[in-house]
């Protein structure tokens, strides 16, 4: 063990533990979820392009040495790739506007420059590693750029997604089967034409939610706690910007008024309510879909979902639509999100939203339960979705359709009429 202490007294820290003081009393005092940072791989790449873009920028402005830089960079390079994790222990969910989480990363880098000698010289947590930072702009960024990070394995998902609804529109045009409207019986349709709204919502949804995530790309680096820039010199706040760009190879730009910036997380907000939205759509695709195949004889039966485990533990050979039920459930997980972040936008006190990482972190759980849900649904379902032709043009030739084709013929009124007075061979004939 080796002995850290800070104002408040003395901790054990075991001699092997990259992270310090700071993180163990995050950990002590502020934990209450299971989630851990170090199950944020995302985030804490994200965190570790921020330090080494913000020690590039530390030592063009004179703030610190070369060797101080070089070794910073080093450690940070360490934690891009992926290496040592598991020494991010704070919980995620703690008050103090994610103060715990900058400490894990600067004690991280500290340390690992150190070569892990606990002593934090010659680098330091704080004079160093968070040299003309605060957690406010430090986290801002990192998060976004986490979120950038953490929806492209989404956007391929929802990209497949698309291109399978494409393909089962067409191969459905063919096949007539009937529309309801009320849940009631309706005209005749083409199950291609059912298909082809599905894959219209999620295409549109897909570019309003990637127009949101673009959005992220603007920061706050160099605005410190409020956006004054407190405590970052002149020249660390023109280079920092490039710095990052040429660390993550992004069109990052700078927020165009700062102190917004540290006030409103509106922009994290826009991204779940899209995200929401998608998930809204896809929620109502899916009941489609489970209704649609709904049977196989007393129900629409107008599809067949695959088969992919056994559905029932009493009825034997019962197949349930299994993959739909888990979209909506992870849907209703997303809906749910939406909130806690409208929750933490509207939470944010004057100068300062202290609720800004809870919201961030809140979305990239979004993003990967829906990344592992589509991958599911879409190549254990949906793709093997088949039309049951004889039952849809059974179902295109019942009552009401053929109402409709009379309509057509004899008028509104008349078709009532004879409707009333007449039986639907008559019709026919």
């Amino acid at each position: 063990m080796r002995i850290e202490t800070d104002f408040f007294g003395t901790v054990e820290i075991p001699a092997e533990a990259l992270y310090g003081i700071q993180s163990v009393r995050t950990k002590e005092n502020l934990s209450f979820s299971k989630n851990i940072l170090k199950d944020y791989p995302d985030y804490i790449q994200a965190l570790a392009m921020v330090k080494k873009a913000a020690a590039m920028a530390n030592y063009e402005a004179k703030i610190i040495s070369l060797s101080i830089k070089e070794k910073i960079i080093l450690a940070c390079n360490a934690l891009i790739d992926g290496k040592y994790t598991e020494h991010f222990i704070v919980d995620v969910y703690h008050g103090g506007g994610g103060i715990g989480i900058n400490m894990n990363i600067n004690e991280v880098v500290a340390n690992l420059s150190n070569d892990m000698n606990g002593t934090y010289a010659p680098v330091h947590p704080i004079e160093h590693v968070n040299a003309s930072q605060s957690t406010a702009d430090a986290c801002h960024t990192a998060i976004r750029l986490a979120l950038v990070s953490g929806y492209k394995r989404l956007d391929e998902e929802i990209q497949y997604l698309s291109q399978i609804l494409s393909r089962k529109t067409v191969q459905f045009m063919p096949i007539t089967t009937i529309s309801r409207t009320c849940l009631q019986d309706a005209s005749r349709i083409l199950l291609g034409q059912k298909f082809s709204g599905f894959e219209a919502v999620i295409k549109r949804r897909h570019q309003k939610l990637q127009a949101s995530i673009n959005e992220l790309l603007t920061i706050n680096l160099g605005g410190t706690v409020i956006g004054k820039g407190d405590g970052a010199s002149e020249d660390y706040k023109q280079i920092v910007i490039k710095k990052l760009q040429e660390v993550t190879q992004l069109p990052i730009r700078r927020r165009e008024n700062l102190f917004d910036a540290a006030q409103n997380i509106d922009d994290l907000a826009e991204v779940s309510k899209q995200l929401c939205l998608f998930a809204t759509a896809l929620l109502k695709m899916a009941k489609d879909l489970r209704l649609l195949s709904s049977g196989p004889e007393a129900g629409f039966a107008e599809i067949s979902l695959p088969a992919i485990q056994a559905g029932s533990s009493f009825f034997p050979g019962k197949i349930n639509p299994v993959m739909p039920e888990t979209i909506i459930q992870c849907c209703s997980e997303i809906i749910g999100i939406e909130r806690v972040v409208q929750t933490a936008f509207e939470h944010g006190e004057l100068d300062l939203n202290v609720f800004e990482n809870f919201a961030g972190v809140h979305i990239l759980d979004g993003f990967y339960m829906l990344s592992n849900c589509l991958k599911s649904f879409t190549h254990l379902c949906l793709v093997g979705i088949q039309a049951n032709e004889q039952r849809c043009l059974e179902l295109s030739n019942t009552r009401i359709p053929k109402i409709c084709d009379l309509k057509d013929k004899v008028g509104y009124s008349e078709a009532t009429k004879l409707l009333k007075q007449q039986s639907l061979e008559k019709w026919e004939d």
